[in-house]
């Protein structure tokens, strides 16, 4: 079996990709990350930025696109997904009024479901990514991930699990993703430390989190992607992704 390929959250580099969005990318190849998972393009045309990312030798593995903007334009997200040679676009986040209830989490699902069939007939994958609040809140007897992952088919809705946010959750992530192996192509990868009530997002390897249990699991499930994401930084981002690398690479997992 095949190593899984290595990608990094472009959210980590917010500050950095609105002062220089394609330096910003620049400085990932270089640092040996092989994808980016997009969230926002930086106002660039899509063509433009294949080109870019041709010429840097890096893939554009999927982006993040709000939930909101995925039910006003999604055609035009497909489009520009198609033309990055993304496989994924992934909706990373709901608002509460979205699962208030068991009845609006159930019309959520619905729109889930009609988003991810427009995605498969363009051949894009539809996904969702998870904080821990999916997996703190219960209906119909269910954690309120598994409540959506069973109410839309697999063929409409992929897993991009958050590792660390499962973990957050008192969950064991390694276990977690195996439960959905076969239907999750994307694992974000993401160490914590706490202090009292309050969570840390660090660089990996500075935490708590068993990220080898987790990459093992991972490829395991068949996931073709790790993702390093990192919340808020406590040193300087480039600086805080490049450690994250490294640890990757001393670990054999890049």
């Amino acid at each position: 079996m095949t190593r899984l390929s290595i990608g990094l959250q472009m959210y980590t580099l917010r500050n950095e990709t609105a002062q220089d969005f394609l330096g910003t990318l620049r400085n990932v190849a270089e640092l040996g990350y092989e994808g980016v998972e997009f969230a926002g393009y930086g106002g660039l045309d899509a063509k433009a930025l294949r080109a870019e990312l041709d010429g840097m030798g890096l893939k554009s593995l999927g982006s993040h696109v709000s939930l909101a903007r995925m039910l006003e334009a999604a055609d035009e997200e497909i489009e520009y997904a198609l033309t990055l040679g993304n496989k994924y676009l992934v909706v990373p986040w709901m608002g509460e009024e979205k699962y208030a209830t068991e009845e609006a989490l159930a019309e959520t699902c619905k729109q889930l479901d009609a988003i991810g069939a427009k995605c498969a007939e363009r051949g894009i994958a539809f996904g969702y990514h998870n904080h821990s609040f999916e997996l703190q809140r219960t209906f119909g007897g269910k954690l309120m991930l598994d409540y959506i992952f069973d109410s839309v088919p697999a063929d409409r809705l992929q897993v991009e699990l958050d590792s660390c946010w499962v973990h957050n959750a008192g969950i064991d992530a390694a276990a977690y993703i195996g439960k959905y192996k076969g239907r999750i192509p994307l694992v974000h990868l993401k160490d914590m430390t706490r202090e009292g009530d309050k969570t840390n997002t660090v660089e990996l390897g500075k935490g708590e989190v068993d990220l080898l249990a987790i990459a093992a699991a991972s490829k395991e499930a068949g996931a073709e992607w790790l993702i390093v994401e990192q919340d808020v930084c406590q040193n300087p981002p480039l600086e805080s992704v490049a450690t994250s690398i490294a640890w990757l690479k001393s670990n054999g997992l890049r």
